[in-house]
This record gives C-alpha cells, structure tokens and sequence, in this order.
C-alpha cells in the first residue's frame, strides 16, 4: 500500500461525512487506507464513522479519551503504507495538499515533509499570537528550524514515522523528534482552513504544557544519553561553591569571628548538599539509561543503509 493517512478524531460527528468525500476526492487516485482514531468521543462520532465508512477505512477505537499524541501513535502503530500522512479530524488540514507533499518528498529525498499554514484561519488572540511566540521559543531552544510546529498534516516515511518514540503531548514536537531520529526534513507551505463544524479541543491553557513538554524534549535532545554531563556540571558547580563558602568561613572562624548567625553558612551548608544531590542524581539517570538500552537490546543508533558486501 502506498499511503496511510492517519487522522485522530474526537467529538467531530458533523465532520465526519465532508472528512470522507474531501478524502476520496483528494486521494482517488493513490492506492491509499484511511485510519480513523476515535480518541474518546461522546458525541456519536463513531457511530457516524461506521455509517458512512469507506472500503479503505481502519478504524481504531480508544476506550477513553487519551490526547492527540497517544491517539496518533496508535493510528501509525496500525498504519500499513509505505507512507504515512497525519492530519486533523477538523478539516483545517486539506487532504488535496497530500499529493504535493508525497511529491515533494520523493523528489528532494526527503523521510518527512511537515507542513507549514499559510493564510492560518484561527483566532489572533487565543490561537495565532501564543502560538508565534511557541514556535519561535521551540526553535530557539531547540535549534531545529520550523516555522510552524503546530500543524499536524505531515508526510512521513514509514519507518520513521513508526519509531518516533510518540507518547504523552509530544506530537507537538515532532520535528525535534525526527531529527533526533537523524531523518531529513523539510517544510513546505499547505493550504488551512476555517473550522465549520464544532469547536477546537484546545485552548490557552494548554501554553502551560506545551512549556513542560519543550522543557523535557530540551533535556531529551541533548542529554538523554549522556544525563551526567548535566547533572555533573550542575552539580560540581553547586558543590564547589559551597565548598569555597564553607572554606571562607572557615578561615573567619580560625581568625576569631563569630560565624553561626551569618547567612552564607546556611546558604554554603545548603549549596554542599545541593552539589551532592545532583551528582548523585546523574549517577541514577545514567544507571537508568543504560538499563533502558541494555534490558531492551537498543541501540543508541540507527543505521539508515549499508553499502557493500555484507
């Protein structure tokens, strides 16, 4: 099978039938499935997916709602193409740039093709102002240079797609996780329509998330294999300064002063253990990173071709 286009759907029971016909008019003809993951609706939206679902339709149905990310690991997980598409339920995300991106990606010898919103149809306020500010945080934080990280319709080979290591809200970064992965990327511009039907699932709280989230992908993208150059720099530094603090002190005592009412020997004390803590903490982290490789078979790589006899 050529394609999979896996679409995370909730609560979209009025977008259902215009979903289906934007998809066999946009994909008609490329030898393609369509996995539907109904991420805990309430509304009747799998029932409605049942009465108009086309020959090619997968669909996988989540006992309760578990978020985006985890409905749209669960679709690739069930996807079958050479390639896999990912797109909203809402139909914000037109199915007719697909073929470009497919395209576009074969041509430039590409593993995945993100897109980028042009002419963006949200809220100024709500949507479009914090999510500028997110995407230039993320790309400054993370040094990988995508415009838009917030738009779901991506093209992907199927082998990265299936080992991007998607859990918790991380699909918002996925573009950091493909280049983890080491996979070649692009952005091109996608077409992005108003929502007709229902209503966004997402609102200014999740800034909060998206913040904790980019906290841990920081940690993840630069010291998941190596948690002691962290802990260890943070540490020795916290440690050493205690240490030249106590040591002061130290010297005041011997020359007659009194010590046990200043501050700095609270703040020296506290500094010392901190140090302590922290180096001893990456001494766990590592001991879990090498069990997380070791008790699974991992490697740290991943070997995209070999040349030559074997």
């Amino acid at each position: 099978m050529k394609l999979s286009v896996v679409i995370p759907v909730m609560n979209e029971v009025e977008n259902i039938k215009p979903l289906f016909a934007a998809l066999a008019s946009s994909l008609g003809d490329i030898d393609h499935e369509v996995v539907l993951v109904d991420d805990g609706s309430s509304d009747g939206t799998v029932a409605e997916i049942q009465r108009n679902a086309p020959a090619n339709l997968q669909l996988v149905v989540l006992n309760k709602n578990y978020g985006q990310t985890t409905a749209m690991a669960a679709g690739i997980d069930h996807a079958k193409g050479e390639l896999i598409a990912t797109m909203d339920g809402d139909l914000q995300n037109d199915p007719a740039d697909i073929p470009m991106m497919m395209r576009y990606l074969y041509d430039n010898d590409l593993d995945v093709v993100a897109g980028r919103r042009a002419g963006r149809q949200d809220g100024m306020v709500l949507r479009k102002i914090p999510s500028t500010i997110a995407n230039a945080l993320i790309r400054t934080l993370t040094n990988v240079h995508i415009r838009d990280y917030g738009c779901t319709l991506k093209v992907f080979k199927k082998d990265v797609a299936k080992n991007l290591g998607l859990y918790g809200e991380l699909h918002r970064f996925i573009p950091v996780l493909v280049q983890l992965y080491g996979a070649n990327m692009a952005e091109v511009d996608v077409r992005h329509h108003a929502r007709k039907f229902g209503k966004s699932k997402y609102g200014i709280g999740r800034t909060f998330k998206v913040m904790s989230d980019l906290l841990f992908m920081v940690f993840f993208q630069k010291y998941s294999q190596k948690p002691m150059h962290l802990f260890g720099s943070l540490g020795f530094s916290s440690l050493f300064i205690g240490l030249a603090l106590n040591l002061y002190l130290l010297v005041v005592k011997i020359m007659g002063e009194e010590i046990g009412g200043r501050p700095l020997l609270s703040l020296g004390i506290i500094m010392t253990f901190i140090g302590i803590q922290l180096i001893t903490t990456g001494f766990i982290a590592e001991f879990i990173m090498r069990t997380y490789y070791e008790s699974q078979n991992k490697k740290p790589y991943i070997i995209r071709k070999i040349i030559g006899k074997q």
